[in-house]
């Protein structure tokens, strides 16, 4: 049987203007629509033939590469077997992943911790979970999480996220928002110690005092790619570990080798999560969210049911498991470190061509430009990010608008990304400076 589709650009966006609801015909990037029908690797070919760059790796999802032969071919081996099993019933397929996943985590100091995983449809899923978990585990309700912070769109996972446009009405409560550790424009500046003695004030002020946890990103994503500077992430797990509650890496965007020193973001900073979220790379593209947790956290979830239809399904963890295969055949997370600290330099390099760009961060292959009307006020400019974000899709590039004033271009690309790529992007981002004036 064949279903036949229609490519026309014309049509595919007359559908989705009738059939979409207007919350998902609003997510959309570019002024003109566009439609993607080919992926190899790093790149992309829209309905015409035109071939892009892709920076943003399909929202981080794109791990390994786009249709990555290996990949493609783990999930059809396992399609053609059994397309589906409910987490109910034994498979040995999600049961490896879930060994394989654990084994990428620390041991701790004394190799004592022990690692389990529940998977889910999403990393929004996985994020609910965990937060169920902490609660449960530590009888606490309240959560910290940061401003700038995004953990995804269902309701529990929007209470803890920290921007604004990410957020609508009726989420849960319990949650006090801290600042962000945000070396650039942080509120108070740069250094660690400030925004340590604001989760101390936070908790004595706009908490009961006894904490379930703190979710945070090891690197901030829709934030706007805000690395969290040394000592944060031990200093506030001390401090939410001391209140009674747990500390939760959301490893969604930030995690899988991404920023190229480690396979998990949290691994720059001294102290190791009770709770690890992870989704998008995880399945290069295959839906799949998991939570790993140390064991004893995890138990007290066996007094109730708990399961995701999808969580474990046997071929997107075919899929996962073929993408932790592929990152350490290739050495993805080295390439992802030696490609990037490349292309962090080119950018570097534009931002003193181009003053509109107030600052270049990020590691690995998680980086981005934020641009400014000043560079002494620090004014942030989303139209000309705009204007610069549109000109990059006519270089042949596709990446991201992010930031809470959506003034950051968001490099996320397929850790595939070449060497041999690094000049022709940095020339593509600076056609697009070049072209605001023109």
């Amino acid at each position: 049987m064949k279903i036949e589709t229609d490519w026309s650009l014309q049509e595919t966006a007359r559908r989705r203007d009738t059939y979409y609801a207007a919350s998902q015909r609003k997510f959309v990037p570019f002024a003109e629509p566009m439609v993607f029908k080919k992926g190899a690797m790093q790149y992309l070919w829209d309905e015409a033939g035109r071939k892009y760059t892709d920076l943003l790796g399909m929202n981080v999802c794109i791990s390994v590469g786009h249709s990555h032969p290996d990949v493609v071919e783990a999930a059809t081996a396992q399609a053609r077997e059994l397309t589906h099993c409910t987490t109910m019933f034994y498979h040995p397929v999600p049961a490896h992943f879930a060994e394989e996943l654990a084994a990428t985590l620390p041991k701790g100091a004394d190799g004592d911790i022990e690692w389990v995983a529940h998977f889910t449809n999403s990393g929004s899923e996985a994020v609910d979970l965990a937060l169920a978990m902490a609660r449960t585990y530590t009888g606490n309700l309240d959560l910290l999480a940061l401003r700038n912070g995004y953990h995804g769109p269902t309701s529990a996972a929007q209470s803890v996220t920290g921007i604004a446009a990410f957020r609508h009405p009726g989420l849960p409560g319990n949650v006090a928002f801290v600042a962000e550790p945000n070396q650039y424009r942080g509120v108070f500046g740069s250094g660690t110690a400030p925004y340590l003695d604001e989760i101390d004030r936070t908790i004595a002020t706009a908490t009961t005092g006894r904490l379930a946890g703190i979710i945070v990103e090891p690197v901030q994503g829709y934030g706007g790619i805000v690395e969290m500077p040394p000592g944060y992430l031990a200093g506030a797990a001390e401090r939410v570990r001391a209140a009674g509650g747990l500390y939760i890496a959301d490893e969604v965007q930030a995690g899988f080798g991404r920023t190229g020193d480690h396979m998990w973001g949290f691994e720059v900073g001294d102290a190791v999560p009770d709770i690890v979220v992870m989704a998008k790379g995880i399945g290069n593209g295959f839906p799949l969210g998991a939570v790993l947790a140390r064991k004893q956290i995890a138990e007290p979830m066996a007094d109730k049911f708990m399961f995701h239809t999808y969580g474990a399904n046997p071929t997107s963890c075919a899929a996962g498991r073929a993408v932790l295969k592929v990152l350490a055949r290739d050495r993805m997370q080295a390439n992802a470190r030696d490609v990037g600290g490349a292309l962090l330099e080119r950018l570097r390099d534009l931002q003193q061509k181009h003053p509109q760009i107030g600052d270049v961060r990020g590691r690995g292959l998680m980086l981005a430009i934020e641009l400014v009307k000043d560079r002494k006020t620090r004014e942030p400019d989303p139209e000309t990010t705009m204007a610069v974000f549109e000109n990059c899709r006519e270089a042949g590039l596709i990446l991201s608008k992010s930031g809470p004033y959506r003034s950051v271009l968001r490099m996320v690309p397929p850790l595939c990304l070449s060497m041999a790529d690094v000049d022709q992007v940095a020339d593509g981002l600076d056609h697009a400076f070049r072209s605001l004036n023109s």
